[in-house]
C-alpha cells in the first residue's frame, strides 16, 4: 500500500507526534510499504517521495520540553491555518492516511472530519469519537452520566477559577489539566494552595478551558483497546513525581508493569469496564482508558480517555499489545491494513 503517515501539527503535542510518526513509517516500511511522512502544518510540496524499503529510516527525538508554537508560526511567516500546503493533496494519493497526530486538531475530530470530506480513508477513531474523548468534561459527563465513578470536578475559564472555590468545591489536593490537551501537557498535580495559583496559569497557557479535578488516591493503570476488546492492563509507577510530560517521553524514568499485578477477578471488571468507556464515549478501531484503581475497595475511577494513543518506543498501547504477542510491525500494520477495508 501506499500509506501518507499525518504527523507534527500545531499541537502542544507536536513533538510526541513527529516521534510516533517516524516509528509508525518506519513499522510499516519494515512491512514492505510505500510510506510518506507529512507534517500537518508544514505541509509539502509536489516533489515528496513516498519511500520504500528499509536503507532511509525516518528518525526523530522528543525534546524534554515542549514545543514553542509561537515560534513556529513566526518561523512559518505567521501562518495561522493549521492544514499545511499539499497535504489534503497528498492524502489524496494514498491507499490510507495513517494518523500519527496527538492533540488539538488530530484528536478533537477535525482532522478525521476533513478527511472525511475527501473520502479519504484514515487510521484510528471517528470524528465523533475524537470530539467526544478528546473535551475531559464533556468524556466525564458522559461516563458519569452512565453510573460509572469518576473524579469529582469543576471547569472554567482560568480568570474565574479561584483558590477559595476550589477548596470548597473539589478541595486540595486535586489534580488541574487543560480541558482538551494530552500527553500530561500542562498538567499539575496540587498539594498546596501556592501550587494551586501557578497549576491554573500554567494549564491556562494551552489557551483552553481549565478542568479542576479531585485527587483520587490508588494505583495508575492504563488499558489499551483495539477492535473493541481490551489489551493487558499496564500499571504507571514513575520513578520520581507523577506521569508528567517528561516522565512520558524519556525512556527510563517510568516502569510500564504489564500486565499490571492485579487479580483475577478485578482484570476482569477494569477490562470490562475499559470496554464499556470506549463505547459510551463513541470511540473505534484502537485507543486507550486511563483510570485509578483502589485496590482496598476493588474500584476503578474513569480518569481519561485517549483516542489516538502514542505509537513511540515509549507508549503504553504498543507495550499492552506486545503482551498480548502483537509485535510493533504488526500492530502497526494492523490498524493499517483495517482502515484500508473499512473495518
Amino acid at each position: 500500500m501506499k500509506i501518507v503517515v499525518l504527523g507534527g501539527g500545531l499541537s502542544p503535542e507536536r513533538d510526541v507526534s513527529k516521534k510516533s510518526a517516524s516509528l509508525i513509517a518506519n513499522a510499516l516500511l519494515r512491512k514492505g510499504h510505500e510510506v510518506a511522512v507529512v507534517d500537518l502544518y508544514d505541509g509539502t510540496d509536489s516533489d515528496c517521495d513516498f519511500r520504500k524499503g528499509t536503507d532511509d529510516l525516518f528518525e526523530y527525538a522528543i525534546p524534554e520540553t515542549e514545543p514553542d508554537l509561537d515560534q513556529i508560526v513566526a518561523d512559518h511567516g505567521g501562518r495561522e491555518e493549521w492544514v499545511g500546503p499539499g497535504v489534503i493533496d497528498i492524502c489524496k494519493s494514498a491507499d490510507v492516511v495513517f494518523v500519527g497526530l496527538h492533540g488539538s486538531h488530530g484528536e478533537n475530530g477535525q482532522v478525521q472530519a476533513l478527511l472525511d470530506a475527501y473520502n479519504i480513508k484514515y487510521t484510528g477513531c471517528n470524528y465523533l469519537g475524537c470530539a467526544l474523548a478528546m473535551d475531559k468534561d464533556i468524556s466525564k459527563i458522559l461516563v458519569a452520566g452512565s453510573g460509572y465513578k469518576t473524579a469529582k470536578w469543576i471547569k472554567g475559564n482560568a480568570e474565574d477559577l479561584t483558590v477559595e472555590g476550589i477548596e470548597k468545591e473539589i478541595g486540595i489536593p486535586c489534580v488541574v489539566k487543560p480541558i482538551g490537551c494530552g500527553s500530561s501537557c500542562g498538567v499539575s498535580v496540587v498539594k498546596t494552595k501556592d501550587e494551586l495559583v501557578k497549576a491554573i496559569d500554567y494549564a491556562a497557557a494551552y489557551k483552553q478551558m481549565v478542568l479542576v479535578e479531585q485527587f483520587i488516591t490508588g494505583r495508575e493503570i492504563t488499558i489499551g483497546i483495539l477492535d473493541g476488546k481490551a489489551l493487558p492492563i499496564i500499571e504507571i509507577v514513575p520513578h520520581e513525581g507523577f506521569y508528567d510530560y517528561k516522565n512520558k517521553y524519556q525512556a527510563g524514568l517510568t516502569d510500564h508493569i504489564c500486565p499490571a499485578k492485579i487479580n483475577e477477578a478485578d482484570t476482569k471488571k477494569a477490562k470490562e469496564l475499559a470496554e464499556k468507556f470506549f463505547e459510551i464515549l463513541r470511540m473505534d478501531s484502537y485507543g486507550r482508558i486511563d483510570m485509578i484503581y483502589d485496590e482496598e475497595k476493588s474500584e476503578f475511577w474513569f480518569i481519561e480517555a485517549n483516542n489516538l494513543p502514542g505509537m513511540t518506543n515509549t507508549s503504553l498501547v504498543p507495550d499492552a499489545a506486545a503482551a498480548e504477542g502483537i509485535r510493533y510491525d504488526d500492530l502497526v500494520e494492523r490498524i493499517a491494513l483495517s482502515a484500508r477495508s473499512g473495518n
